[in-house]
């Protein structure tokens, strides 16, 4: 699904307005969604935070999301969260394709969580892709870590093997991480976000059939 090219007016400010900056607990939107922060709230402070977003992410509309992905990081981070958590799975490619450009900051953390989220070997498809293009790049700090954590839990999920050719003693994620001023381990922070999504998405359809 290709995404068409953007235009400043009325209703971008307006979707910005509505899914990029409503706060919870004086904080922006991306800014919870930024690096994963609202997984490290109180759990008094993460609830309501997930409640908006699961009620966000089943109310924007697709023809929202292509705006929101046209635009700078906040936005196509919000965007991307929001696909995840409603899991629209017609964005895979446009996403992958997202991801593999690896044009903006930050944006694509959230395309590697929508990913995980879909969880699919489609989707491992296109996290391999990108690892394979930036794991040669150690010059490159991007967003290595959120994709190889986003296939290692697709690899939980399914019992795929996805990861092992980048994990191998001397391969790929080896050789990027040494070459780095401080080399570290893949995590498995994915999994924690994706279980508090689930929850959120969850925790919502059941106070909707309650009402």
């Amino acid at each position: 699904m290709p995404i068409p090219a953007s235009s400043d007016g009325p209703e971008l400010l307006d979707v910005v307005d509505r899914y990029v900056k409503p706060a919870t607990q004086g904080i922006s939107r991306y800014l919870h969604l930024l690096h994963g922060n609202f997984a490290r709230d109180a759990e008094s402070e993460r609830a309501p935070f997930l409640r908006s977003l699961s009620a966000a992410a089943r109310e924007i509309t697709d023809e929202e999301l292509e705006i929101l992905l046209r635009r700078e990081w906040r936005s196509r981070l919000t965007a991307s969260w929001l696909i995840g958590f409603d899991r629209r799975v017609h964005f895979r490619d446009v996403l992958g394709d997202l991801l593999l450009a690896s044009q903006l900051c930050f944006a694509g953390q959230g395309y590697c969580f929508a990913l995980a989220r879909f969880g699919t070997d489609e989707d491992a498809r296109h996290l391999a892709a990108y690892l394979d293009r930036y794991l040669r790049r150690p010059d490159c700090q991007f967003d290595q870590h959120w994709a190889i954590s986003a296939l290692l839990h697709i690899d939980g999920r399914t019992g795929s093997e996805h990861s092992a050719r980048f994990l191998a003693p001397g391969g790929l994620w080896h050789q990027w991480s040494e070459a780095r001023f401080r080399p570290s381990a893949p995590g498995r922070f994915m999994d924690g976000l994706c279980a508090l999504a689930a929850d959120g998405v969850d925790g919502s359809r059941r106070r909707r059939v309650r009402e």
